[in-house]
């Protein structure tokens, strides 16, 4: 790939570019400035400059234009109908990608669009405050097997990925994928890529349809060797526009980003959809008794975490339901919250193929007030491992009105271990299973907690409900050797077609434990 500091529409779109950029950069004659408002402003072109307000002030001018979609029936055949294995084959040729000629760490790998991916977002690189767009060469593409068309620059596109040198590494390794809607995802050292992150999630799982909003810019500022990389996203729909900085930093145990967003209504938004992330989840051992399959498990998510604002830490393992579940756990002021991945054993899986154990844990905190709203989890029925059917976000309660904008900011951590912290003397959840109970429809629950808090001096206290149905058995077996206390109970559903169960671990008033909640249903 190239930086192509001729691309074609330039010289035309420089005279309107004061639309986008906004009276407050300053940076064009007030003649330049004056936008067509039944057009939305143009992107940045070839050797304009990018400042720190530049992307939110596009944002911001183009929400008040109408919405235009992008064009996405114009992908190639032969790019169009390739199988995914196919399609993943397709790299920068030796030595052709973006900063593969300086020693940063980083190389840049433009993805073309083409199999599941035809949104077409426009790739630039920012140095020294100046966009220089990225070029389209089909004899710096890999593709084995194809034989690619002549595209052109502004067309060619569905995302990036990003490679890094983690610290202490010889080579580069997968870092940062941005591609589809408004999703991106990192990895820690060593990991493969799972839990997809959203920028933006409009109305999900609302009556009313989802509405998705697509990245239509990114601009990749060009980094410094043993430096973060920073990323500036312009998403758009119906209903709104977002510029994003996305400040990405790789590393051995964690990997980093934060965000510093700010979302335009083009019309009054009433379900926002804020640190949205979203992973897959077949079967565990919570829920086999639909599944013949000789795995042990096949999921990147195992369940939710969230420290509220009321400082109790909640575990809600997920599973895969029969009809779809949406689950708000209100709150004021969040703390975090994430998709967790915490079997980290082959064992856990057995999956020579997939090795879901190598899948980062996803935990979000806030930087600054999330104010009242809820963590949202929905729960969507699936039956291929590839689904992702998991989807955590924050609901704020408030509305945004048409023309407002709301600012937040968070940090993501994409961990291999439980990037969640917790007080030494709060026992974690290590593990949930669930089988057939002793007759009838009943269901056995075995809860693993795990902490050398558990075994001090002290009683330690059960606290166990069902909102329906009866628990008609609660035992605990006591594991010294793993720091384990497992709490082993029978629930009796009855006619109930659904359960609400909550269990918990105190000292006298004290907490000792996560709060465990899961939803039963048949």
């Amino acid at each position: 790939m190239m930086i192509d500091p001729g691309f074609s529409a330039t010289a035309t779109r420089r005279a309107v570019l004061g639309g986008a950029l906004g009276a407050a950069a300053g940076l064009l004659p007030a003649a330049a400035r004056a936008a067509d408002p039944e057009k939305a402003p143009p992107l940045p072109g070839a050797g304009e400059a990018f400042a720190a307000g530049t992307l939110t002030d596009l944002a911001r001018a183009r929400a008040a234009a109408p919405y235009a979609a992008p064009k996405t029936g114009d992908v190639p055949t032969v790019l169009k109908n390739l199988s995914r294995e196919a399609y993943e084959a397709i790299r920068p040729a030796e030595g052709r990608a973006v900063w593969a000629d300086r020693n940063t760490g980083y190389v840049l790998e433009p993805l073309l669009r083409g199999s599941i991916f035809e949104t077409p977002v426009s790739l630039f690189v920012v140095e020294n405050g100046v966009v220089q767009p990225v070029g389209y060469d089909k004899s710096a593409i890999a593709a084995p097997g194809l034989d690619l068309p002549d595209l052109t620059a502004d067309t060619a596109f569905s995302g990036f990925r990003l490679r890094a040198r983690f610290d202490g590494a010889d080579g580069l390794s997968n870092f940062a994928l941005f591609q589809g809607a408004s999703f991106f995802r990192l990895v820690a050292e060593g990991q493969d890529f799972g839990i997809n992150a959203r920028a933006l999630a409009l109305r999900p799982a609302d009556s009313r349809g989802e509405e998705f909003p697509l990245f239509r810019a990114l601009f990749v500022e060009a980094p410094r060797a043993g430096q973060p990389v920073i990323v500036h996203a312009l998403a758009e729909s119906e209903s709104a526009t977002a510029a994003f900085k996305i400040t990405l930093t790789p590393g051995r145990d964690v990997s980093t980003a934060q965000i510093d967003g700010t979302v335009f209504a083009r019309a009054e938004l009433d379900h926002i959809g804020l640190g949205g992330m979203q992973g897959s989840y077949l079967f565990g051992p919570l829920d086999r008794n639909r599944v013949d399959d000789l795995r042990a498990a096949a999921f990147s998510v195992e369940g939710l975490a969230i420290h509220n604002g009321y400082g109790e830490p909640i575990w809600r393992p997920v599973h895969n339901p029969e009809a779809l579940q949406v689950s708000a756990f209100v709150d004021r002021g969040p703390k975090g919250f994430g998709l967790m991945q915490r079997a980290r054993a082959y064992d856990d899986f057995e999956d020579d193929r997939r090795h879901w154990e190598q899948r980062p844990s996803l935990w979000l905190e806030p930087l600054d007030d999330w104010n009242e709203g809820a963590v949202t989890l929905l729960e969507i029925p699936s039956d291929s491992e590839l689904n992702e059917n998991v989807f955590a976000y924050w609901r704020p309660k408030a509305k945004l009105a048409k023309g407002a904008e709301m600012r937040f900011q968070c940090r993501q951590h994409w961990s291999k271990g439980w990037p969640d912290p917790l007080p030494p003397e709060i026992a974690r959840v290590r593990d949930s299973r669930c089988g057939h109970g002793s007759t009838g429809n009943r269901r056995l629950f075995a809860v693993d907690f795990e902490g050398d808090a558990l075994f001090q001096p002290g009683d330690i206290d059960v606290d166990l409900g069902a909102s329906a149905g009866t628990i008609t058995r609660q035992e605990r077996f006591r594991y010294p050797d793993r720091k384990t206390l497992r709490i082993l109970f029978e629930l009796d559903p009855g006619s109930e077609r659904a359960s609400e169960l909550r269990l918990a671990l105190r000292r006298g008033q004290a907490r000792a434990s996560e709060t465990w909640l899961f939803r039963w249903t048949p």
